[in-house]
């Protein structure tokens, strides 16, 4: 069974195929491509993210993520269950992604390999979902191959992506090679690997770090990976703050040299004051969603008149 082009895992019951169906088509705007606002640095990054010199004075309030995810084009909202619970009463139309685990940058590599571990169970977020009433259409998790932890890591995700498809949710894993095993962890043919992986968890969709220092550029290396996660589809993260064109230009090779099914961005969404955050995630959307190329796309971040 297909939706839009996807095909709906068999892990998903009939009777949730349809509420899957609209998860999907909600996340994706009927286009099977994803544009996720990753809000899920304030524990990953602690406050580096969002307080500094650089860094306009909104983003230092956590409801300037929600205000943007309110009045922005976007797929999904990721951020953990505790601020959802603390903001969504305010923001109730958003769809909310709900990121399952977490950890800080405070212990490096070298000290200990990298574990995140699973924080509320899915019989908890059922018993959010049904008191709060908000639109939960997915949850997400990150994985880290390559630590000594990973088989925890690896046990968790495949249950919790099994059970969301069970509710008919939407499953996003983050997949990050990491650990003293790990030389290097943008290399294009490992990051193949890690997209394969997770195509065998089941997840939907695998956010990866896009690959760096290949010869044919990091557009064309996706391309391995896209074809290693077969069916579960590849989403870049957006990295570090960067200029709007070269954004915009690396989203749009990404998706229509590379393969993908579009993006994960957090701070170069939220590292802008309100007005211009929206702004640049409907440029986003509309190389996501619209298949608009870069020219369109900065007309929409920068309309004519202002």
């Amino acid at each position: 069974m297909e939706t839009k082009g996807i095909c709906i895992p068999l892990d998903v019951p009939l009777a949730m195929r349809a509420v899957y169906a609209a998860n999907l088509d909600r996340m994706t705007r009927g286009t099977g491509r994803l544009l996720l606002m990753a809000g899920d640095q304030k524990v990953e990054h602690l406050n580096d993210d969002f307080y500094g010199p650089d860094i306009p004075a909104d983003d230092a309030d956590p409801e300037h993520l929600f205000r943007i995810a309110a009045k922005a084009r976007i797929g999904a909202f990721a951020t953990q269950l505790g601020l959802i619970a603390h903001y969504g009463a305010d923001y109730p139309d958003v769809p909310y992604l709900v990121k399952l685990n977490s950890k800080t940058n405070l212990v490096k590599t070298k000290q200990q390999d990298p574990v995140s571990l699973q924080w509320q169970t899915m019989d908890e977020l059922d018993r959010f979902r049904e008191s709060s009433g908000l639109s939960i259409v997915g949850v997400g998790y990150t994985i880290y191959p390559g630590s000594e932890r990973e088989a925890e890591m690896l046990t968790e995700a495949a249950r919790l992506i099994f059970e969301a498809h069970q509710r008919g949710l939407v499953s996003v894993i983050w997949a990050y090679p990491r650990g003293c095993a790990v030389a290097d962890e943008h290399d294009a043919h490992l990051i193949a690997g890690v997209a394969g992986l997770v195509a065998c968890l089941g997840a939907d969709f695998v956010k990866l770090n896009p690959p760096q220092g290949a010869p044919e550029g990091p557009a064309k290396a996706l391309r391995e990976a896209v074809q290693a996660a077969g069916r579960t589809r590849v989403i870049c993260a957006g990295g570090k703050e960067t200029g709007v064109k070269e954004f915009l230009t690396r989203l749009h090779e990404q998706i229509h040299v590379g393969g993908t099914a579009g993006n994960a961005t957090g701070r170069n969404i939220h590292q802008r004051p309100l007005d211009e955050a929206v702004r640049f995630c409907n440029a986003l959307a509309a190389i996501t969603f619209d298949g608009a190329d870069v020219d369109r796309a900065l007309a929409v971040y920068e309309p004519a008149g202002r």
